[in-house]
């Protein structure tokens, strides 16, 4: 008698998706983009003042984790934010006279409404986002400070 064979065929290929960048990758393209300075205290970033990725949109409002809602920011900055709205803190540093970066939360905030666009979903984000652009928007412009005054 002769025997069957059991053999399986074999199993279809299992579709490998790309890695996701890690947090070291991630913390270098924020800082090659945005540059070496805290974006919410305008310290440089590096040595004692240790650098980290900070999510635009606080992942609790909906925020992705993409790059797009990413910057360099200081440790301290990035603690004592929280869950705070960016144009909320980024008017709490003003206030503490520190030298937050408008101009690049603005940058950050239209990339990442770019990205969405592209990318689609983020539902929980996008009314967030949309206020907080407009927000950051009717901001009146920054006062110069007297001590940069060329006179």
């Amino acid at each position: 008698m002769e025997q069957m064979s059991r053999r399986r065929s074999p199993a279809p290929p299992v579709p490998v998706r790309p890695r996701r960048p890690g947090r070291a990758q991630r913390l270098t393209e924020a800082l090659e983009r945005d540059g070496d300075t805290c974006i919410w205290c305008g310290r440089v970033l590096g040595g004692l003042v240790p650098p980290t990725t900070e999510h635009v949109i606080p992942r609790l409002k909906g925020g992705p984790s993409w790059p797009a809602n990413e910057v360099a920011a200081c440790r301290r900055c990035n603690a004592e934010r929280g869950h705070r709205a960016p144009v909320d803190w980024l008017e709490e540093c003003e206030r503490r006279g520190w030298q937050p970066d408008a101009g690049r939360l603005a940058r950050a905030l239209d990339a990442l409404q770019e990205a969405i666009d592209r990318q689609g979903g983020q539902r929980r984000a996008r009314p967030y986002l949309d206020a907080q652009r407009r927000r950051l928007r009717r901001r009146p412009p920054a006062a110069t400070d007297p001590r940069t005054v060329a006179s």
